[in-house]
């Protein structure tokens, strides 16, 4: 509501600023004269009055940051002398609003401005909102003052009843911000501005409620507290004095689980948990069994790291290092692992450590023949990582509660190996390593493989749930590798929650760049030889990677090597070698005798397996990685032998139908092949794969039978250095097949030159390494035909001799 009148008069009067406070009409406020500005504008006043009557009159004005309000307030300063802590000080009396004009001229060193000076007055009577708000206001003011126990205050804000001194009155309030002092001190209407005081007033008074009500339930809380802590500490002293009467001594027993559990670093929901456990203990007696079983949770619980964490090393050229530098070869994991630590970087730096409640692990299956280093590559992913790393062997486990661990109501429950790997490990992040996963069995006291799917499932091993801790357990952060060597051993659920990464065995290269950085100076150390006294050349190392140890990964050639320096230390002991010694290619026999697997291509062609008709070389995948697989073919004597087709050698059923559908193309086709298919009517055919205590089974045999037929029928032999795999159908075309990588490595390990595979597996040559592609021939096909033009030798004169039988 608008002022009935507004005269308005100019003053010329020196500024006096207000750094920390607002002065308001009606306000009277002792100010330190220390202040060299607030003494500058009192003597400036002081010497303007001299030639005037009436004191002093200075101009309040609040200052912001260096900057002035627009409107201030005229001062009179009633007295200058000491306050009470004994410095210069001044009275000054707020009297009228001024609202702030030009700057001007003026006696002294303060700053002078021009200004005009409002006198606001309401008509009389006062309308009826106005008295209902200055009713208002005195109750809201009254109830606030005896809040604090200001009763002699009460009186003097009831007195007052001039609209824009009650409004004014309120820059008293210590509740009051600084903007919002300025805010009523630059409201020029009385009425707005007691709206305002009223406002400001009742939303104090609202938050002081809030404060009280607040303050009495944590009072509450507190007396609670203390009610129960004394209620323990006399439980406890029961429990002290009935134990001495029972004779027995205060140990273990008197463990403060309460205490521990509120010290101990928890989730919420863990803690929770834990409490409650607590307060079944402290109920239960303690001959209760039940307190055993408590206290041994509770255990349990506490020496978790729940909120433990080791920092990545996010060194990713580092990892690299590291990672070649511990192990040859295997650059798939390699890569793997450089690419997780490089995506975990990139999210880190974007503060996406945490979404959805989960973090950022992986679940890699490490799937390879044995001895190519799975189980040594968890530790050395764990030190690039800079992670814990610990080991939980899966071979053999048959029970569910291994993994998921024990239902407390068991007596001598303990949880599952992941939980103890973690409390192992001492972290929410370490690297484990779950070996020989394809080892895992099940009965009639549960699936174990079936319980990893939780484990291992990266959408729900964020709440991992043990059955005895019954709490969740955050492993998103874990780096789970699976080792396996049998990929079809694993359940295929299972599997879909891996990322597979095979490991298909090393070339002989590699295996010699092992032998010689990390084979044989561990092998010295443990023979007691320095790398001086005994030397292994680079053709003894070769000659024992692909004449003694012929196998997918490295095992038997660490034992190889220490059996030659066992040898040459007991040599050494019995004065029968002098050292230092260089072990040459040469030496190999006198030391450990001769060689086990010597290459087809260096025996006599006499004594090869294909130096008679009907017997072909084939490649295949076993358990151990790739292997060379001979096929032999006969035909029984038509006047002794029954007709028909049979196979020997443990083979499974896709390989009898490989052998039969084999069988038939020769019978369909073999006039056009000039084979004489006569022989198949009326003899029996007998195929044969040796090693026949070995369960052989898969659909990549269909070529080698059928050239090894063709071989049989035509009196031509199978070259020597020819081996081969792919599937056959019905027409003659040559089907693809899997494991072309391990195969190829078995046959340059076998010393086989030429390989043939079907035409739609020649893009997996490009993971065959390079410095095996050089030393073989691969000759990819599509069509049987293509495949005896290969493999068998040129007709000779001989060729129309009579075919073989059995004998």
């Amino acid at each position: 509501m608008a002022a009935e009148s507004t005269p308005f008069t100019s003053l010329t009067l020196p500024v006096l600023p207000l750094d920390s406070e607002v002065v308001l009409p009606g306000m009277v406020v002792p100010l330190d004269l220390s202040d060299a500005e607030v003494r500058a504008a009192v003597e400036a006043a002081q010497a303007a009055a001299r030639s005037e009557l009436g004191k002093p009159k200075v101009l309040l004005v609040p200052r912001i940051d260096g900057t002035y309000a627009s409107t201030g307030v005229l001062g009179t300063v009633e007295q200058v002398g000491r306050l009470a802590d004994g410095d210069p000080g001044a009275l000054i009396r707020g009297r009228n609003r001024v609202r702030i004009g030009a700057g001007t001229t003026g006696p002294g060193a303060a700053l002078w401005v021009e200004g005009t000076r409002a006198d606001e007055s309401l008509p009389e009577p006062l309308p009826g909102h106005v008295t209902e708000l200055v009713k208002e206001y005195k109750a809201l003011a009254t109830d606030w003052l005896k809040k604090r126990g200001a009763w002699q205050v009460v009186d003097r804000v009831q007195a007052i009843d001039d609209v824009s001194a009650l409004a004014d009155n309120s820059g008293y309030s210590p509740f009051l911000t600084l903007d919002q002092k300025i805010e009523l001190l630059e409201t020029g209407d009385p009425v707005d501005r007691l709206k305002l005081a009223t406002q400001q007033l009742r939303d104090h008074l609202a938050e002081q409620d809030v404060a009280e009500t607040i303050a009495k339930d944590v009072q509450e809380g507190v007396d609670k507290q203390q009610r129960e802590f004394l209620l323990r500490r006399q439980l406890e002293a029961v429990r002290k004095e009935l134990r001495e009467l029972n004779g027995e001594k205060d140990g273990e027993e008197s463990d403060d689980y309460r205490a521990r559990v509120e010290a101990a670093d928890l989730p919420e929901t863990v803690r929770e948990a834990a409490l409650k456990e607590v307060d079944k203990l402290e109920r239960s007696s303690d001959q209760s069994p039940e307190g055993s079983w408590i206290r041994t949770w509770l255990d349990t619980v506490l020496e978790l790291p729940w909120n433990e964490r080791t920092e990545d090393a996010y060194d990713i050229q580092g990892a690299k290092t590291v990672l070649d530098a511990e192990h040859a070869g295997l650059e798939d994991v390699k890569e793997r692992i450089t690419e997780y630590l490089a995506v975990r970087k990139r999210r880190t730096d974007r503060g996406l450590g945490v979404v959805g409640g989960r973090r950022g692990g992986a679940v890699l299956a490490l799937v390879g023949p044995p001895g190519v280093g799975k189980t040594s590559l968890g530790e050395s992913v764990a030190h690039a990582m800079g992670r814990k790393f610990v080991r939980v062997a899966l071979g053999g486990v048959r029970d569910e509660a291994e993994i998921r661990g024990h239902r407390r109501t068991y007596v001598g429950a303990l949880p599952g190996r992941i939980v103890r790997a973690i409390k192992e490990a001492g972290s929410m992040n370490p690297v484990v390593l779950l070996d020989e996963i394809d080892k895992v069995g099940s009965d009639f006291r549960g699936d174990p493989a079936a319980a990893l799917l939780e484990v291992l499932d990266p959408a729900q091993n964020h709440t991992f749930r043990d059955h005895y801790l019954e709490v969740e357990l955050d492993l998103s952060d874990v780096v789970f590798l699976a080792t396996a060597n049998v990929l079809e051993a694993i359940p295929e659920a299972l599997l879909d929650r891996m990322e597979l990464v095979r490991l298909d065995g090393y070339t002989e290269d590699e295996k010699i760049v092992i032998a010689r950085d990390h084979l044989l100076p561990r092998q010295l150390e443990r023979a007691g030889l320095d790398k001086d006294e005994v030397v292994i050349d680079e053709g003894a190392l070769r000659k024992l990677a692909g004449e003694y140890t012929r196998e997918a990964g490295v095992r038997n050639l660490e034992r190889s090597i220490a059996r030659l320096l066992r040898k040459v230390a007991a040599q050494h002991e019995l004065g029968e070698r002098e050292l230092p010694f260089t072990i040459g290619d040469g030496d190999l026999r006198g030391l450990i005798g001769r060689p086990h697997h010597v290459p087809e291509s260096a025996q006599d062609p006499a004594e090869r397996r294909t130096a008679v008709p009907g017997v072909a070389t084939g490649l295949a995948v076993t358990g151990a990685g790739g292997d060379v697989l001979y096929v032999e073919a006969s035909l029984s004597d038509p006047e002794t032998g029954a007709a028909g087709l049979t196979l020997t050698g443990q083979l499974g059923d896709v390989m009898k139908e490989s052998a039969q559908i084999a069988l038939s193309f020769l019978r369909s086709r073999g006039a056009e092949l000039e084979l004489p298919v006569a022989d198949l009517k009326d003899r029996g055919v007998h195929i044969h794969f040796p090693a026949g205590a070995v369960p052989k089974d898969g659909p990549s045999a269909g070529i080698t039978m059928t050239t090894a037929l063709a071989s049989l029928l035509s009196g031509r032999l199978v070259r020597t250095d020819v081996a081969m795999t792919g599937e056959v159908s019905l027409t003659g075309r040559v089907l693809p097949i899997g494991g072309v990588k391990q195969k190829l490595l078995a046959a340059h390990r076998a010393g086989v030159t030429t390989v043939i595979i079907p035409k739609r597996n020649e893009p997996d040559l490009d993971d065959v390494p390079a410095e095996v592609l050089d030393k073989l021939d691969v000759h990819a096909v599509t069509d049987v035909r293509q495949v005896l033009e290969l493999a068998l030798s040129p007709a000779t004169n001989g060729a129309e001799s009579e075919v073989p039988v059995a004998a």
